[in-house]
């Protein structure tokens, strides 16, 4: 247990759809923890079931719960941390980010370089672009088709297309295709109709299909979308965040055509780290520039809206981030 000392604004998700804004004391750091004054923490798709209700969810929810993509400065360290001191600034793995300050273990971090001081980085979704693109196994020359362009698949899109891959953006927003297109997409196509999409994708690739196709929706249609696009022999690989029920594959189709079908999402903290890290090199190198992918803006007591504007997608909204 975290020992308490002075105050702080934290966000509690106290019913479905409705949060509050609470003063409680801030959290002190265990041993080989720091403690972070937030600057800011992205919102991810994974926040809509809680915020909107599920019979698994009791309420209210933890003070800060489910902010996970948080960024900030350390403030306090504990007594056997070595790797990092007060005034770094630093990305981390915490689950209670919706809040003025939170803790993370030191090797549940990465520091942020003087070069990006100015930037936001919300450490979490990076990371994770960088592994799923990372299992991809991406070859100069190959068709690749990602499923939804959101914050993920957009960076999906500017990291394969400069690995010298081709990719089909496929997407139900206008503005999400324009932007794919600035993200280097070879191709687009509006996901409005299974058959047709198929139809496209068959005669863009000579009727093979796609050597690799990325599903970065976490929807049951997408996901049987996938599979059809996906040549033989093929890699198939599940970025969406299936968490709304259970889902129905078309083993059959997967199981003849030989795919390598790959879970991209990682459950090893050490793993998300190296994705951070990875992620912190490529905007260094200038690989990657994920700044022009935050749409929206909000301060803590707007994450109403934030999340609202998450569930409605609105004109040009691809990433929310909550700044403090």
């Amino acid at each position: 247990m975290h020992k308490l000392v002075l105050g702080m604004r934290v966000a509690v998700i106290d019913a479905p759809g409705h949060i509050r804004i609470d003063r409680t004391k801030k959290p002190e750091p265990g041993e080989n923890a720091v403690r972070v004054r937030l600057e800011g923490c992205g919102v991810c798709g994974s926040n809509l079931p809680p915020w909107e209700g599920r019979p698994w969810f009791k309420y209210p929810l933890a003070p800060g719960e489910p902010g996970h993509e948080g960024w900030g400065r350390i403030d306090a360290v504990g007594q056997n941390v070595t790797k990092f001191k007060v005034g770094d600034r630093v990305a981390m793995l915490s689950y209670r980010a919706y809040a003025e300050y939170d803790v993370a273990d030191e090797k549940s971090m990465v520091r942020i370089p003087a070069s990006m001081d100015d930037k936001p980085f919300p450490g979490e979704p990076l990371g994770c672009a960088m592994n799923v693109y990372r299992r991809c196994d991406i070859h100069p020359g190959q068709t690749v088709a990602i499923i939804g362009i959101g914050f993920m698949g957009a960076l999906l899109t500017s990291l394969i297309t400069r690995a010298g891959a081709n990719v089909i953006a496929i997407s139900r927003r206008p503005f999400a295709l324009e932007l794919a297109r600035a993200c280097g997409a070879s191709e687009t196509i509006s996901m409005q109709d299974h058959e047709s999409i198929v139809h496209h994708v068959k005669n863009l690739t000579n009727g093979l299909g796609c050597d690799r196709v990325i599903e970065a929706v976490g929807q049951q249609w997408p996901l049987d979308l996938a599979g059809e696009l996906t040549r033989e022999r093929g890699r198939l690989i599940i970025a969406g965040y299936h968490q709304d029920g259970p889902r129905q594959v078309n083993l059959q189709l997967w199981n003849w055509r030989g795919l390598d079908v790959i879970n991209a999402h990682e459950r090893d903290p050490k793993i998300y780290v190296e994705g951070m890290e990875a992620a912190i090199a490529a905007i260094v190198q200038g690989e990657l520039n994920p700044t022009p992918l935050y749409t929206h803006f909000f301060k803590l007591d707007q994450i109403s809206s934030a999340f609202n504007s998450m569930q409605e997608r609105p004109d040009k909204f691809l990433k929310a981030l909550i700044t403090l």
